[in-house]
């Protein structure tokens, strides 16, 4: 059986718009880094509203740097727009969405043992796509969206399977995608060294972290103080 195309049915969704009339996207962020193929992208087909939630960044320090990044990378694609810079091109508005980590490890402490990539992750992306949706209901958008498929770590599959469910479920429609592809991975490499982006090394949770720190030499011993340490702030194990 054959996987679906997301990139062709997104090649087919763009080929039908009125340009001259734009929907509007809520765009879910994972980071600067990713987002900054996918604005570029798609912001000559939407007014694109980017909603940065992500609750699985579990160190506050760390999620502010990388919000702080989303923002300044906006900012600088809409200064070259206005410049006339990038012809076509719609504003980008962002939305900053409440931080709140205890969600994330709330919804995840049962899954600790799982491996990257597993379902621990898929309900992470569920969470992170359902707010999403629900803003994009809130604000009256026309679709909505992520950047995640862009990471080559991300099941692409999983995220599109997710959002056509929260469509059905929230009557929201889903833009179909698997940014990844295009060497959309490869650019945002190139855009980030371009605009000078902080790319994080692991996506932001404590289990990330902790398999991070497994991997650098830090055995069982530095995985399980990562993950106690994270837990224990929120008082959830």
């Amino acid at each position: 059986m054959n996987r679906p195309n997301y990139q062709k049915q997104l090649d087919i969704l763009l080929e039908g718009l009125d340009k001259t009339r734009p929907p509007a996207l809520m765009l879910h962020s994972c980071c600067a880094p990713c987002s900054s193929y996918v604005i570029k992208y798609l912001r000559e087909f939407f007014k694109l509203t980017v909603f940065y939630y992500n609750p699985n960044i579990t160190m506050e320090e760390e999620y502010r740097k990388r919000a702080q990044e989303q923002k300044r990378l906006i900012k600088a694609y809409n200064e070259e727009a206005a410049r006339g810079q990038a012809p076509g091109a719609y504003p980008v508005a962002v939305v900053e969405a409440n931080y709140a980590p205890e969600t994330f490890l709330e919804l995840t402490g049962n899954y600790a043992g799982e491996p990257e990539g597993g379902e621990r992750c898929f309900l992470c992306y569920e969470l992170r796509m359902r707010e999403t949706a629900r803003e994009a209901v809130k604000r009256g958008c026309d679709y909505f969206c992520t950047t995640l498929s862009v990471s080559p770590l991300k099941n692409a599959d999983k995220i599109n399977e997710i959002g056509q469910k929260l469509e059905k479920e929230l009557g929201i429609k889903w833009l179909p995608s698997d940014f990844k592809k295009r060497d959309g991975y490869r650019q945002s490499v190139e855009l980030s060294h371009i605009y000078g982006l902080y790319r994080q090394n692991y996506c932001g949770c404590a289990y990330s972290r902790a398999e991070r720190e497994r991997r650098k030499g830090g055995g069982e011993n530095g995985e399980q103080l990562c993950l106690e340490k994270s837990h224990r702030r929120f008082e959830i194990l």
